[in-house]
């Protein structure tokens, strides 16, 4: 099986790439803002991952970071605003940071109860001639990019055709009829991003840019290049392309993820025996297999997120963008998603990319003094690191977690445990817990030791406004 242990930063395009936007000589710049989310990210993903990937001493990007704050989640019922609900989605949590609104869990960029449009750090960037970038391995309609830059009343609302009663997952249905534009809304949200005016957009989602503009004889794809934007769908084009308004869509929706476990396995539940499934203490407990980590096939020509912040950096802020400031926001998506499908590979995969951007973020920082880099996530997720069996497992009866369990063989030779056991459904769930807020040097005296998600907002807007 494949250990990619130490095989970090080896993307030769990323490194000729990056030494090039290095090398340019850009004078400082005041108040540039790389935001990095981790959807789903809390501190049980960051330390599988960190085991899995430098080992239980080792060091992410993530931990040599200056500042180490944490992030209080809100949320509220959408009929009763003032009634707090304790565990978000991504769609009202990053609605927060971009816009410094506590909402209503599904919302994109609209109020609780009355469905106002909250104005966004990218709005408010484009007011003073701001450069704005959104990069997300999920697709870029998704709920935590779209709520850099749309306004509707439901996530689910991607592409004119999800507009009015169309069915989401599992047969629920979403209906955001006011907010098709023949109601006075802006439309659907990749819509909304081909009309938002940010430079550069790169992700999944190309499914969502082929149906028909409401009103229109064009799809979104096409207007979009109508719009002035050049239209990239590999990783080659993405690397030869020239300057102007970016958009990138590598994937019909989330794009592939860059491990899973062995032979596409995922955590399973220990199977208990005839007697124990009698009386929780008699016989036996079997625990699933220990697995391996191995490249996922899928992934295989897929740019990475690097190569994406490269890109979108170089266009930012590349011998063309002069002194301009720019607000960039990357999401590594599927640390989440994967959780959801209790696939702890694929989390770790993803993080391992997240890491890889930040590494880019602070080299360029490096050269941009006033560069804020500012890492956190949305919200918590199901993945838990546990004792691979149990700790009582020299006690006489079978304990054993009532979850599904993951047991990776680490390339430290070791063995760990990754549990999920938020229900017993399809899809894991989200979490309450507090998110890191992690940040550059550049972040002492800006960020405190601890904010609510809104404040988050406040902390962007007064760096990149200034």
């Amino acid at each position: 099986m494949n250990h990619p242990f130490g095989k970090r930063f080896k993307l030769t395009y990323i490194a000729l790439l990056f030494t090039a936007l290095c090398s340019i000589s850009v004078p400082s710049v005041a108040g540039n803002v790389i935001l990095i989310i981790g959807d789903g990210m809390d501190d049980h993903q960051i330390t599988i991952a960190r085991n899995y990937l430098v080992g239980s001493r080792g060091k992410l990007t993530l931990d040599q970071l200056s500042l180490r704050s944490t992030a209080q989640v809100l949320t509220v019922d959408d009929e009763n605003p003032d009634q707090a609900i304790y565990v978000a989605d991504s769609a009202n949590s990053a609605t927060s940071i971009a816009s410094g609104v506590v909402t209503s869990i599904g919302r994109v960029g609209t109020s609780a109860g009355d469905d106002k449009d909250l104005v966004n750090i990218v709005e408010l960037a484009h007011l003073q001639g701001i450069k704005t970038g959104i990069v997300s391995t999920a697709s870029i309609t998704d709920a935590t990019p779209a709520s850099f830059y749309a306004h509707v009343s439901e996530r689910g609302c991607e592409n004119p055709e999800m507009m009015v009663e169309a069915e989401n997952y599992y047969r629920l249905m979403v209906d955001c009829s006011q907010d098709l534009k023949s109601n006075g809304g802006l439309g659907s949200i990749s819509e909304q991003l081909v009309d938002s005016g940010v430079d550069v957009a790169l992700g999944g989602g190309m499914t969502h840019f082929l149906p028909t503009v409401e009103g229109l004889d064009q799809t979104v794809l096409q207007l979009a290049e109508k719009k002035g934007y050049h239209i990239v769908t590999s990783a080659s084009e993405l690397a030869n392309q020239d300057s102007g308004k970016l958009l990138g869509l590598f994937s019909p929706i989330t794009m592939p993820v860059l491990w899973r476990g062995e032979n596409d396995r995922v955590a399973e539940k220990p199977e208990v025996s005839l007697l124990n499934s009698i009386h929780w203490m008699l016989g036996s407990v079997t625990y699933p297999e220990p697995m391996y980590c191995e490249e996922n096939p899928e992934h295989l020509g897929m740019p990475s997120l690097a190569s994406m912040t490269a890109e979108a950096l170089s266009r930012l802020a590349g011998e063309d963008a002069g002194d301009d400031t720019f607000f960039l926001m990357i999401e590594s998506a599927s640390i989440d998603k994967q959780s959801h499908e209790r696939k702890a590979c694929g989390s770790i995969g993803e993080l391992q990319q997240l890491d890889e951007s930040l590494e880019l973020a602070l080299a360029f920082a490096e050269n941009h003094p006033d560069t804020l880099v500012l890492v956190t996530a949305d919200h918590g997720q199901a993945a838990q690191l546990v004792p691979e069996r149990t700790l009582f497992i020299d006690i006489p009866v079978p304990v054993y977690s009532p979850g599904h369990l993951a047991r990776i063989h680490t390339p430290e030779g070791a063995i760990m445990g990754v549990n999920y056991a938020t229900n017993d459904f399809f899809s894991e769930e989200h979490t309450g817990v507090n998110v890191p807020l992690l940040s550059n040097s550049v972040g002492q005296g800006l960020v405190p030791a601890m904010v609510t998600q809104p404040e988050i907002f406040d902390i962007i807007k007064n760096h990149l406004l200034k």
